[in-house]
């Protein structure tokens, strides 16, 4: 049974490109569909989240995040009575923009972009989904409905002032009312993103040694949860302790977001989806409390991990990598495969020249944009 507020299939406003519907699959389920089935999720097993893909086998990538992110959402979403197809389609898709190296690539990447309009990894997710998956007869893109299209390009929060290149041109073409706030099961697909990475940040750092249980023991939550795991388990092996502990720092935040949002729900009371893109806050959301805690985490995993001197050292040298390409192929488009060669002969100036290499790096995996740097500019690889 879903809830007032949550977005029905016999309700979308549509695709771009209209298509006769499944007798066996609703619109969204489609959509998840097309997203696993993609090039562009595929090659996410292969981009990293803060660690490059060489570093560990065991260290979290894009792919297993975004399942992560699935999993939680769908978890949220069937709470509140949202619309689970469309959530999971939402979490699924939301870093196909995503450059190699992670946050390294897209700084890096955006920097060489502004004299063209910029980089953004969600924009890029829609130019992905809308122009760059090039499989059907019909149409360039996945020709995703409309909310999920909406979700990718606003799940954080409506889209105002100038917009990424990438997002203004194809809202040019399709509105996707940027200055709302997307839908409750967009909204959901943002927080879960949220609790996978808070949890699976401090497991990584962890494994890689960058701090220790007894560097993290004085957080909020963190702490509180290993301590019920010692009451409840003591002597536990220490892989099972961290284990334990974790997963219930992972259930502190999704608990949270449940109750606040219904909390937030039955105080407001939206009778429709178009209530909630127009309630001008979020209705999902952690509480203060929470959300204060959160970030006392985050400032820790800045500080230890995002800027801890190893890490710091392979931002510097991936940063080089993608400084290196994207002149080098802005320069001599020759060394482009030959599909992206045809884009560039068709391609009207310098910008357009600009976003297809954009285009094409954003698109490496880490392993192949190593490989490529040591190949054309004698880098490491």
């Amino acid at each position: 049974m879903l809830a007032p507020y949550a977005c029905r299939p016999e309700d979308t406003r549509g695709r771009l490109y209209p298509e006769d519907e499944s007798a066996f699959r609703s619109c969204f389920q489609r959509d998840r569909d097309r997203i696993i089935h993609s090039s562009a999720f595929r090659r996410l097993m292969h981009k990293t989240q803060v660690f490059v893909v060489h570093e560990g086998d065991n260290f979290r990538t894009r792919l297993t995040h975004s399942i992560e992110v699935a999993q939680v959402a769908r978890t949220v979403a069937g709470a509140l009575g949202l619309n689970e197809e469309l959530t999971e389609a939402v979490a699924l898709a939301h870093d196909l923009g995503h450059t190699p190296f992670g946050h390294t690539g897209e700084d890096a990447l955006a920097a060489l972009m502004a004299p063209y309009g910029g980089f953004d990894h969600n924009a890029q997710a829609i130019r992905i989904v809308t122009r760059l998956e090039r499989h059907y007869a019909g149409f360039d893109g996945l020709n995703l409905t409309w909310e999920t299209l909406e979700g990718i390009a606003k799940h954080n929060g409506p889209v105002g002032g100038e917009l990424p290149y990438a997002l203004a041109e194809y809202n040019a073409r399709h509105d996707l009312e940027l200055s709302t706030h997307a839908s409750a099961e967009a909204q959901v697909a943002a927080l879960a993103d949220d609790i996978a990475y808070n949890n699976h940040d401090l497991h990584d750092g962890l494994r890689a040694g960058l701090f220790t249980e007894a560097d993290i023991a004085a957080l909020p939550i963190v702490g509180a949860c290993y301590a019920e795991v010692d009451a409840a388990h003591p002597g536990l092996d220490p892989k099972r302790r961290r284990h334990e502990a974790l997963r219930r720092v992972f259930g502190v935040m999704v608990g949270d977001v449940i109750a606040q949002a219904q909390a937030v729900l039955a105080e407001t009371r939206p009778d429709s989806p178009a209530d909630v893109r127009h309630m001008g806050r979020p209705v999902i959301r952690f509480s203060d409390a929470l959300w204060a805690d959160l970030k006392q985490i985050r400032a820790f995993l800045f500080a230890r991990m995002y800027r801890a001197p190893s890490v710091m050292k392979v931002r510097a040298e991936v940063t080089k990598v993608v400084e290196g390409l994207f002149p080098l192929y802005l320069k001599r488009t020759e060394l482009l495969p030959e599909k992206w060669r045809e884009d560039v002969a068709a391609a009207p100036g310098e910008t357009a020249l600009a976003r297809i290499v954009a285009d094409y790096i954003a698109g490496m995996t880490d392993r192949f944009a190593l490989q490529e740097h040591a190949r054309l500019l004698g880098g490491s690889g």
